[in-house]
């Protein structure tokens, strides 16, 4: 159900390109959440890093829209940035099993494959 790769590259490098990938890709990046620097600034002694990208085609969003209106829940496609224990890493929850999980519509299977290439690769690209 997850793709993660670890990257020797630093934290900071992997932002910016899985940022120029995501774009490269057709895609577009809609915000950036730091939950590392959230947790810390509410008081937490948290000392790893984490941004959530948000990303969407809105082309392909409208294909899981239009099958299932439901499944606006599932959007934006998230990808994760973060570190454990020193490692950086790049990690997703793949879209094809889980929007599967939320509809059997035959026509979102196609394009939840399509969605899954593309962000593995956008992640690929950033390693």
């Amino acid at each position: 159900m997850y793709y993660i790769v670890e990257t020797d590259k630093p934290f900071d490098q992997v932002l910016t390109d899985l940022e120029a990938a995501v774009t490269q890709h057709g895609f577009g990046v809609l915000h950036v959440h730091n939950i590392g620097q959230t947790l810390r600034n509410k008081g937490e002694d948290f000392k790893e890093q984490c941004h959530v990208f948000e990303v969407c085609n809105p082309h392909q969003a409208a294909k899981v829209l239009s099958s299932d209106m439901r499944l606006n829940m599932a959007l934006p496609c998230r990808i994760s940035v973060y570190t454990d224990q020193g490692k950086a890493y790049i990690g997703l929850i793949k879209p094809e099993p889980m929007l599967l999980s939320l509809s059997d519509d035959d026509d979102l299977k196609v394009v939840a494959s399509e969605v899954q290439q593309k962000i593995i690769q956008m992640v690929d690209d950033a390693c």
